[in-house]
């Protein structure tokens, strides 16, 4: 299998592991990175001597930060049409990790978010660690949550899809297993044990590999990693929709920051002055788009958001978007003033 130096593949002892190797840039993806992860998935579809692949990120401080911003503004004011090569092979890949027939683990540890979310929400076993720190934070650059994010944000309980498809809102892993977008939280230490048994280990079947994982990782879960109490945590949970739901299930965006400026409640007014600052037309785009991907099947949703990121992105050379000026004032002057 062909690596490039910003991904790793490799085959050992049938389980082939996928390594994001871009530490230094939180692991973002690049289309290069895109075609390299894409190729060894559909290589490995074909050898039944690979009986699961594994998703992990380098180093301690991220899975993978979402797509090079960077590019995608570059991209976009030279009018390039890699830029929709870019977001055509990503979401390839995100259904293509959905429908993968073999079982996909994706460690994700650190910050997952946006691309990373799209590439590790399709598979069979999501695990986490007390460092991961997942969102779909589009809307802070002018965009919407993208990669299928219409498609699992609008599967959550309530109006929580809403909440943070407009907020960017980031939730710990913990929180993500009880929402439903991770499936087990393990401590990060544990995570070389989880790899070196995933190495050594026989294999006789795609089951045994999943049998394997679940076994190590109850066995860590069973371990005290939390000092407050279970109850609590769910109750603060629960506490959290509450305030959630009366605002965030109304018509329109507006809608929405008008009735949390009008609740006295710090949470609220916080929330209402985080939407304040993002573009109003993207929490315009981002809610319906959330609300209408509820009644899709996947396919569609994906296929809905590369027409919508179409429409972000389509520029004369040297024109300006929401998108292009809202990754400008956030990843390139760093002014935090987009406008």
């Amino acid at each position: 299998m062909t690596d490039t130096l910003d991904v790793l593949c490799a085959v050992d002892n049938g389980v082939g592991f996928i390594t994001l190797n871009r530490p230094k840039a939180l692991n973002a993806l690049t289309l290069p990175m895109v075609r390299t992860v894409t190729a060894a998935l559909l290589a490995w579809r074909e050898d039944r001597a690979v009986k699961a692949v594994v998703l992990h990120g380098s180093g301690d401080k991220a899975f993978c930060a979402g797509g090079d911003i960077r590019f995608f503004r570059e991209a976009a004011l030279a009018g390039a049409a890699v830029l929709d090569d870019f977001f055509t092979e990503e979401y390839a890949l995100d259904h293509l990790v959905h429908v993968y027939p073999r079982p996909v683990i994706a460690l994700m540890d650190g910050v997952v978010m946006g691309g990373g979310m799209g590439l590790s929400q399709g598979a069979g076993l999501r695990i986490v660690t007390e460092r991961s720190k997942l969102a779909m934070p589009e809307t802070n650059i002018g965009l919407f949550p993208d990669v299928g994010g219409g498609y699992f944000l609008s599967r959550l309980e309530g109006q929580m899809g809403e909440y943070l498809a407009l907020t960017g809102h980031a939730l710990s892993g913990r929180e993500a297993v009880y929402h439903g977008l991770a499936d087990l939280e393990v401590t990060a230490q544990h995570l070389p044990e989880l790899l070196h048994a995933l190495r050594t280990e026989r294999f006789d079947s795609d089951a045994d590999v999943t049998r394997t994982v679940l076994a190590l990782a109850g066995d860590d879960a069973g371990e005290p990693q939390h000092a407050d109490s279970e109850s609590a945590f769910v109750d603060a949970l629960l506490e959290l929709d509450d305030r959630i739901t009366p605002h965030f299930g109304l018509g329109t965006a507006l809608d929405i920051v008008q009735s949390l400026e009008a609740d006295a409640s710090p949470w609220a007014q916080h929330t209402a002055a985080l939407l304040r600052k993002r573009s109003p037309l993207m929490l315009h785009v981002a809610l319906e788009q959330v609300r209408r991907a509820r009644s899709l099947s996947l396919e569609d949703a994906l296929r809905m958001e590369r027409d919508m990121m179409r429409n972000c992105f389509a520029l004369r050379p040297g024109a300006a978007s929401e998108a292009v000026e809202g990754i400008r004032a956030l990843a390139v002057d760093k002014d935090h003033a987009p406008r």
